[in-house]
């Protein structure tokens, strides 16, 4: 399980070096492909490949899912960290996340998440009311 915030800075490469904490997870290899909101998910191999199999059943049916699977797939780009934990990050990532050279790494639960450090602050101020304010409420399908 991902969890905790990790401030990281990108390259003039295009690369990030993964937090050694999590290195060992993603020794296999990894994906990373469009999040929402803005973010990148990355996901370890095994992980990504048993998402895509469970989508596979449904994942034709109507065009709002074929849209999502379009968007999902085309982004996805399957990387091995060098010997330092450096993962490169496409360009068309980096465009699509607006990551600068500061970033933020979050785990959540299943995947970790790239943020443009600015970005997430701006995200986590919106969010943060909310998330204050939920006074016991339970949201479906999280608790």
């Amino acid at each position: 399980m991902f969890s905790g915030e990790y401030e990281l800075k990108l390259d003039d490469k295009g690369r990030m070096i993964l937090p050694a904490k999590l290195r060992e997870e993603f020794q296999g290899g990894l994906y990373l492909t469009r999040g929402q909101e803005g973010c990148i998910f990355v996901y370890t191999s095994a992980y990504f490949n048993e998402l895509i199999s469970n989508m596979d059943a449904a994942a034709l049916t109507t065009s709002e899912q074929r849209a999502f699977l379009r968007l999902f797939l085309s982004g996805a780009k399957n990387e091995l960290p060098d010997r330092q934990g450096r993962i490169n990050i496409a360009s068309t990532l980096r465009t699509y996340a607006q990551l600068e050279r500061e970033l933020i790494v979050i785990g959540v639960r299943t995947h970790l998440e790239i943020w443009d450090r600015e970005l997430w602050l701006q995200y986590q101020a919106r969010e943060e009311a909310a998330f204050a304010n939920r006074d016991g409420e339970v949201i479906p399908g999280i608790f």
